[in-house]
């Protein structure tokens, strides 16, 4: 070893101890007769002392150093006179006695501190210099001692952690494969998995009954703060159970998480049905750590004479608690806000609950107090309360206000950061239509077993069959589903013919699955977890690039080694791809 110790561990117990140290320069502060460094390396930060009068040679070495420079600094631990408490090494200094330059740096690009200068595309170039800094340190740490706690609690509980492929083949269904071309078997590619879907379902038809894997997966699909196009998934099947088992068996996983990791008690996790999720919260991801839940309003809002809600589907609002005082502009802003083009809507009925037992509205024109009064009391709106209204079309408007209650979340300061509500989602619907392919597909995957009451609606009226599937919100972030699998041959045709194929088709995309089927597949459930978006959830961030190494931007670019790239002539006809000239 170069070193005796790190920067992070050395403490007054250290005292007259001879020491050596390496890393990175921090900082430099030339004092004239003195010269303070401070070295950093993973583990913290250490002061390094130069004194003149002692050797003015090594004085002078240190004051031609420079920052982000790699040395190996020799000397004896003493008292610091003027100590720092915001680090653990703040009551001693090293006096330097031997000085070695291990390699020398260029000026960096942005300051490698807490608070950087340099924006997110530099940073992303540099990537390997923003991984020196605390913030980004921290959270690569943060990951790997989840990543640690995780397979822990599932090997303690029996589970096995096997690998499956990454090169596997191509499925017309979820998002957009990542194909590579094969150059022993020119013409045909291979695909990067979505995830490990089809391989551990064979896995518990193998008898491994109890498999985990922490899993890199891919999807070339559009990107945003929350998704890569490469991205780490917990990913766990369980053989002879039913949805209660899993639901409690990961419950007892998020728990140990929670409490190992963030030192907090989680409670036990609500349940509730994604059509109570959808009619509450207008999501099926809802952020629960606040109230404002929805209430449908048609029956106290349409037969007057406002002609928006009677042509409605669906009239829906919420309450904002103590915010009758709001001024016009308060509530202009709020217009705005949902005129916006991410939300799409035209505008936001407000009605004022005032403390005198009066109400003001947006529509008073058209409803009488006595009215208003009937709005407000079916909202359980009191003196004091701010209604808001949307109406629509269905889906439409509950997305559109859920994202306005998000928005009043934010403003009311009800998303605290460290507070943390978990949801279990249930019965989801199993397929969905789709107006542009004219076809349905499956709302999880299409090997999500349905309810047993519902199968013979298969055929009947595919749209009204439950799934028997679920998903863990924590905070409004989805960050796990899974399902009770199909384990029965002709129930996975039955489902395929659902989803539009053919017998052939079904045969030549899954007929591996369709084959194991007939070898004593046991019932079998599971779950996969999206560990980079646990990461982010669990210490308060928005992106889930903040916990990955080497993540790519939102063009899906690494911008630190240029990728996608071009490659070379000779590469393409080898593997037999035709060059346009």
């Amino acid at each position: 070893m170069l070193r005796t110790h790190t920067c992070g561990e050395l403490n007054a117990a250290h005292i007259q101890k001879e020491v050596t140290l390496c890393g990175w320069i921090q900082k430099i502060r030339n004092l004239g007769g003195m010269t303070f460094v401070d070295l950093r390396d993973r583990y913290g930060i250490t002061q390094l002392t130069f004194d003149h009068a002692t050797s003015i040679e090594l004085s002078e070495k240190a004051q031609r150093l420079g920052r982000e420079w790699v040395i190996k600094a020799t000397g004896c631990v003493a008292e610091r006179h003027s100590k720092n408490r915001n680090i653990p090494t703040g009551d001693i200094e090293i006096i330097v006695e031997h000085l070695e330059v291990l390699n020398e740096s260029l000026i960096p690009p942005f300051t490698i501190e807490d608070e950087s200068d340099g924006g997110d595309e530099l940073r992303m170039k540099y990537r390997y210099l923003d991984l020196r800094r605390n913030p980004v340190k921290n959270n690569i740490l943060f990951r790997h001692k989840l990543s640690i706690e995780i397979r822990n609690y599932l090997n303690n509980i029996g589970f096995i952690e096997i690998e499956t492929p990454f090169l596997i083949k191509s499925t017309p269904e979820g998002a957009r494969d990542f194909v590579v071309p094969s150059r022993m078997n020119q013409g045909e590619f291979y695909a990067l998995p979505q995830s490990p879907q089809t391989f551990k379902q064979l896995l518990m038809m193998s008898g491994y009954d109890r498999y985990f894997q922490i899993v890199r997966c891919f999807r070339d699909e559009d990107l945003r703060a929350d998704r890569q196009p490469e991205f780490t998934q917990i990913d766990c099947e369980m053989s002879f159970v039913e949805q209660e088992d899993i639901l409690n068996t990961f419950e007892g996983l998020v728990k140990h998480i929670f409490k190992t990791v963030k030192n907090i008690e989680l409670t036990d996790i609500e349940r509730i049905s994604y059509a109570d999720a959808m009619k509450y919260y207008g999501s099926d991801k809802p952020d629960a750590r606040f109230g404002m839940r929805f209430t449908e309003l048609n029956d106290v809002t349409q037969h007057r004479d406002f002609k928006v809600f009677n042509d409605s589907e669906l009239v829906v609002g919420f309450v904002a608690e103590g915010c009758a005082g709001y001024t016009r502009k308060q509530l202009d802003s709020i217009s705005d806000f949902v005129r916006r083009p991410q939300i799409g809507a035209t505008g936001v009925v407000y009605l004022l609950c005032m403390e005198n037992g009066s109400f003001k509205s947006s529509v008073d024109k058209f409803y009488a107090q006595d009215d208003l009064k009937a709005i407000a009391d079916k909202a359980h709106a009191k003196a004091g309360d701010l209604l808001l209204i949307m109406s629509g079309v269905t889906e439409k408007t509950q997305k559109q206000l859920c994202e306005l209650r998000l928005e009043m979340g934010n403003r009311l300061g009800l998303r605290m950061a460290g507070e943390y509500k978990a949801l279990w989602i249930t019965n989801f619907p199993l397929l969905e239509w789709d107006e542009d392919t004219m076809r349905f597909y499956a709302k999880h995957h299409p090997f999500t077993a349905p309810k047993p009451e519902d199968e013979a609606l298969l055929e009947l009226n595919p749209g009204e069959v439950k799934a028997n599937a679920y998903d863990l919100v924590i905070n409004g972030t989805e960050i796990g589903g899974g399902s009770v699998r199909i384990h029965n041959k002709v129930l996975q045709q039955r489902m395929f013919k659902a989803l539009g194929f053919t017998e052939e088709a079904a045969q030549q995309q899954f007929g591996f699955l369709l084959n194991a089927f007939q070898y004593g597949a046991p019932p079998h459930a599971g779950i996969a977890f999206g560990f980079d978006r646990l990461c982010a959830v669990l210490s308060d961030c928005d992106s889930i690039r903040d916990f990955i190494a080497f993540p790519k931007n939102n063009s899906g670019r690494d911008m630190m080694i240029d990728a996608p790239s071009a490659i070379a002539n000779e590469q393409l006809k080898e593997l037999g791809i035709q060059i346009k000239n």
